[in-house]
């Protein structure tokens, strides 16, 4: 009868572990830039996940956003004499420590996968092919995994001009709709809204950066769920904003920036670094979560914050910004469903 019984708790265990996929995911990630001066980590960058690798490899996908290229050379297609434009070139070289952090999908439909034009991007997506590392681009590009038995689709979508606009939510439901007819669980990230320590509040209306249309986030993150979407996930802010909870899919709409090495300013809540955990049932809702909080300074990658600044920021954004929809806060790093 005890051998019975412990089967039985064995077997449901491991039924409980296959219906469900766990997925992190972080923000902006800028190893050091070579470019329009060298600025680089020491020893290539190898400590920069130190803090974080053993979270990232526990989950079943980790998915970051990569601002910049892998590239160890290249013309610059950017103006950046312009105050808000800056380009980044990190070495490919530095690629494997994305690899050996534990990320199994990077984001490229951004505005910064293009800094060194079509050379830059294609030696980026080179890199992270010969690491097994897979990525999305605003051309299309989606990445497809299967975790026991369940078949996970990511995409991507951007505000500039490219195939994936944020900008066009039509076009965005319609690719939607067909991948959730082919995937039983489709991951949407998104690089959009307006930036800096003033962009902190979410609000259901159009976001604009120096007069450029950075799309209206509520509306998209909304419509895509609407469409079938199953997690969505934002970044392009750098500086992190709240959850909400839409028809049982979990919203991030912004991670802010993870590990971004001498490029991008990290004063303050720019420096606040989270590392989202998401288990999500194999039918797409989200069952729990956790906020776990980090923080890096100009010259280091992200650090663990012991007193969890980003978890308690997310919190009171989250219930400012959807008082009747966020999430249920634990006391430390948790999240999950209201009751």
């Amino acid at each position: 009868m005890r051998i019975r019984l412990t089967l039985i708790l064995i077997l449901g265990i491991m039924s409980s572990h296959a219906d469900t996929l766990s997925i992190a995911a972080v923000g902006d990630i800028m190893m050091g830039s070579t470019y329009p001066v060298s600025r680089l980590p020491q020893d290539s960058g190898r400590m920069l996940f130190k803090e974080t690798a053993e979270i990232l490899k526990n989950a079943d996908i980790a998915f970051g956003n990569l601002e910049g290229t892998l590239c160890d050379g290249g013309r610059c297609s950017k103006d950046i004499n312009k105050g808000y434009y800056f380009a980044f070139r990190t070495p490919t070289i530095f690629g494997v420590n994305l690899k050996d952090a534990g990320f199994d999908v990077m984001n490229l439909a951004n505005n910064h996968a293009r800094d060194f034009g079509p050379y830059g991007e294609s030696s980026t997506k080179k890199t992270l092919e010969s690491l097994k590392i897979d990525y999305l681009d605003c051309d299309g590009k989606i990445a497809v995994f299967n975790i026991n038995g369940m078949d996970i689709a990511f995409i991507g979508f951007y505000y500039g001009s490219c195939e994936n606009s944020l900008l066009n939510t039509n076009s965005a439901k319609i690719k939607i709709k067909d991948l959730s007819k082919k995937y039983g669980i489709v991951v949407v990230s998104f690089h959009g809204g307006r930036e800096g320590k003033n962009a902190l509040h979410v609000r259901n209306k159009p976001e604009y950066y120096y007069g450029e249309s950075r799309g209206n986030v509520v509306e998209f993150a909304h419509s895509v769920i609407d469409a079938g979407a199953d997690l969505v996930i934002g970044h392009g802010p750098h500086v992190p904003r709240g959850l909400e909870i839409y028809n049982g899919r979990l919203i991030a709409y912004s991670l802010g920036n993870f590990c971004t090495y001498k490029g991008i300013k990290v004063k303050g809540v720019s420096g606040y670094a989270p590392l989202l955990w998401v288990n999500l049932h194999r039918d797409g809702k989200f069952l729990s979560g956790k906020i776990h909080s980090f923080r890096q300074d100009s010259e280091t990658g992200p650090e663990r914050d012991t007193e969890a600044m980003v978890f308690k920021l997310m919190k009171k954004l989250s219930r400012e910004d959807f008082p009747d929809t966020s999430p249920c806060f634990g006391t430390t790093d948790e999240i999950f469903l209201k009751k």
